[in-house]
């Protein structure tokens, strides 16, 4: 007698009184595909670090700061020491201020005199536009 035909007319075929073995909710879904909560746990545990690293080589490490970051830092920057005030002009010392690059986005509404490592073609522009200069360290 095979194992259908043994259980016929028990209502749970050995599963029990309990509801636990009725349908694929009990051994969580079907198949791999469409359950997120799984997908992503497994990822979690078993491969953290999946996916594509770039390699150090290629990283940009240096620290940029915005033109409208600066400006509205200015009055910060002179009481730690890293900006000056001289009459209309801003002589600004990035590299003590723990920037190495001077980024354009944002406006120049001051005269900033800019010591940096590193300056962008638009942050350049911007501050000889308005009468200040960009000077850069070695």
């Amino acid at each position: 007698m095979g194992k259908k035909k043994k259980y016929r007319g028990s209502g749970t075929h050995g599963g029990g009184s309990k509801k636990k073995r009725r349908g694929a909710g009990s051994r969580g879904g079907r198949g791999k595909g469409g359950d997120k909560h799984r997908k992503f746990k497994y990822q979690k545990e078993k491969k953290p670090d999946k996916g594509f690293k770039r390699p150090d080589v290629v990283k940009d490490t240096k620290k940029g700061l915005n033109i409208k970051e600066l400006e509205q830092s200015l009055g910060e920057l002179i009481e730690i020491g890293a900006c000056e005030k001289e009459g209309e002009v801003y002589k600004v010392d990035l590299k003590e201020a723990g920037y190495d690059k001077l980024l354009g986005s944002g406006r120049v509404t001051k005269k900033l005199e800019v010591e940096a490592e590193d300056f962008s073609e638009k942050a350049k522009e911007k501050l000889e536009e308005k009468g200040g200069s960009a000077i850069e360290l070695s």
